[in-house]
């Protein structure tokens, strides 16, 4: 039998040796269908396929406990106060005791007849992952939605390849293969956070993995949603910083300072226009305060906690945490700044170390108290 077969036969006891792990969300119309497609790409040899739900409000858990009730290798895991794509994959992966696992969307738009092709790379011994790439000799993105897609997915790409320390033509790309044993290995050291497990894989490994990339083609999406915007892409540049700093600085961290800079450019925007409209300067002052808290609550909600997110109830009494939360760090950074000045630092000395205090305390504060994990 050859390298590139070692794999076929069907499971009589144990283990498939095959594991298609599909994060999923909003995906209730694609369940059935992609299942019935991997059917037919993988008939005759020994797999499963798991369906990693994060509670999608649609019912997806609900088709895939459908499709699990009449077919063995169909598994569900649905999670409850967790999201993300990333943290969803590697719960999959590790739930797993296949000898390889293939992660792919569950939106039916990445091409299923390329899966053998991936696991014979990886069986093969020619590479410790193998990659199925929009950008190489025969494949394609026509599935980006639009121009505005096409220019997120185009940025990301070329701002990953200059921190990769691998060769590789589509870093964003969310269908891949390796051994279960590779990704268990690298597990420990990833971040866990974002949309892009493929890079998070690349960059967390203690020594650079071979790639292999294989050609494929990106259909236009039927039903569900997109997840590219421009929040992913946030978390993307924060998960490059992180793993550039080798951990020295916190993936929430960085996206809570992203947040934070939007929120003075949101508290001088406000104060200028209350002071065209003649609003006494320090008056002015106050509602933009108020108002870059606001705005920093929702995108700190939507974008550093979206795995935590706070909803209803929840996430009105949030706000007002957060308001009180940040006026004791706006008190504190007022105060560390004028004793600083007052024992002849230089202004600027001074008021870095009042901001560089007030961040952290709202940072602290913010994931114990407000989005403490749940």
């Amino acid at each position: 039998m050859s390298a590139g077969h070692a794999l076929e036969g069907t499971v009589c006891g144990g283990s498939p040796q095959i594991s298609i792990v599909v994060p999923c969300y909003n995906e209730v119309a694609n369940v059935a269908p992609l299942v019935t497609m991997l059917e037919k790409v993988l008939a005759g040899r020994s797999w499963e396929v798991i369906f990693v739900d994060d509670h999608s409000p649609d019912g997806t858990t609900g088709a895939v406990r459908e499709q699990a009730r009449q077919k063995p290798y169909v598994r569900g895991i649905c999670r409850i106060g967790r999201r993300g794509l990333s943290s969803a994959v590697i719960e999959g992966v590790l739930s797993s005791s296949a000898q390889v696992v293939v992660v792919m969307d569950g939106d039916l738009q990445h091409d299923e007849s390329r899966i053998v092709a991936l696991i014979e790379a990886v069986i093969s011994g020619t590479c410790d992952i193998a990659v199925g790439s929009r950008h190489v000799e025969g494949g394609s993105n026509a599935g980006l939605a639009n121009a505005w897609r096409r220019a997120l997915s185009d940025g990301g790409i070329w701002l990953a390849q200059c921190f990769l320390p691998v060769k590789l033509t589509d870093p964003m790309s969310g269908f891949f293969a390796l051994r279960q044993e590779t990704f268990a290995a690298i597990a420990p050291r990833l971040s866990g956070a974002g949309f892009k497990i493929l890079l998070d894989l690349l960059l967390s490994s203690e020594k650079p993995l071979t790639v292999q990339e294989v050609a494929c083609g990106f259909r236009p999406r039927v039903a569900g949603e997109s997840k590219l915007d421009a929040v992913v892409m946030l978390q993307f540049a924060a998960l490059l910083l992180e793993k550039f700093s080798r951990g020295m600085v916190p993936l929430r961290f960085v996206a809570f300072c992203l947040v934070g800079l939007v929120g003075v450019g949101v508290n001088l925007g406000v104060m200028q226009m209350t002071r065209l409209l003649g609003v006494e300067f320090s008056t002015a002052q106050g509602i933009g305060s108020v108002a870059a808290m606001v705005v920093n609550f929702f995108l700190d909600n939507s974008f550093t906690y979206r795995d935590r997110r706070l909803r209803g109830r929840r996430c009105l009494w949030g706000l007002v945490l957060f308001m009180l939360v940040c006026s004791v760090g706006a008190v504190a950074d007022v105060g560390v700044a004028h004793m600083m000045y007052a024992q002849s630092y230089k202004l600027n000395e001074a008021s870095l170390a009042g901001a560089v205090l007030a961040v952290v305390w709202n940072y602290a504060m913010s994931a114990t108290i407000i989005w403490r994990p749940r």
